[in-house]
């Protein structure tokens, strides 16, 4: 990859296509979210490499429940074992994981197992890892909203002093700068309720390869194709 290149700080990634890819291969749909847990692991490693900073991946949505109670099932034993296994990885790759979305809806011993990774990277200093867990844009905000209208409530903050930073910081990726780019895989063209707030100003990547297939190489594409956009901010382009 030319080494002129600017590199995204933060890439934002929705994992999509693991089931169509395993449907391809006569296989059940949990055989792509095995394939696919697996290459995001790799990922992790090449996004380091190629100099990004920040990568947050759409992992479990809230819409997700929704999906048949075998899936369902079958991906939480899935993140049983990614998180137990994420631990050795994070410290291998002094890499530094945290969640966003509402982990109390899941069970007991997977929110322990999600804390205890957490907080044992959480002075790691290499990629800064988010895993997207029962998060939907649409709760976040609407989260944001209960934390300040409870503050405006209680008389500590003044409705009128409500400003866009102050929104940003009460996200659930308040600590965070915004995605640079957003990667979606699978084919699919839309935001499906993820970071909505957040992607105000991001150049979007949809490609039609599913995350299995997703790799170094389409990466460094994908980063190409944003070095390629004229981006401008209140009609100045950016130089």
């Amino acid at each position: 990859m030319d080494d002129k290149l600017i590199i995204p700080k933060h890439v934002a990634i929705i994992l999509d296509g693991n089931g169509r890819w395993a449907k391809k291969r006569g296989m059940p749909r949990n055989y792509g979210h095995i394939a696919g847990a697996k290459n995001l692991e790799q990922i992790c490693e090449d996004a380091w490499d190629l100099g990004i900073k920040y990568l947050t991946v759409y992992l479990f949505s809230t819409e997700n429940w929704k999906r048949s109670k075998a899936e369902v099932s079958a991906l939480m034993e899935l993140f049983r074992r990614y998180m137990k296994t994420s631990i050795k990885r994070a410290a291998d790759n002094n890499m530094k994981v945290s969640v966003i979305g509402e982990i109390s809806a899941f069970a007991p011993d997977l929110q322990e197992s999600i804390r205890k990774l957490v907080d044992s990277s959480k002075d790691y200093t290499g990629l800064h890892f988010q895993l997207a867990m029962n998060y939907g844009s649409r709760d976040e905000i609407t989260r944001a909203v209960r934390k300040l209208a409870a503050r405006c409530a209680d008389g500590s903050l003044d409705p009128e002093s409500i400003s866009e930073e102050m929104i940003s910081q009460s996200l659930d990726t308040g600590d965070l700068p915004d995605p640079d780019l957003l990667i979606r895989t699978g084919g699919e063209q839309r935001l499906s309720n993820y970071l909505m707030w957040q992607l105000a100003y991001t150049e979007f990547y949809f490609t039609e390869i599913p995350w299995p297939d997703f790799h170094k190489k389409d990466l460094e594409m994908a980063i190409e194709k944003f070095n390629n956009r004229d981006r401008r901010f209140g009609g100045v382009k950016e130089e």
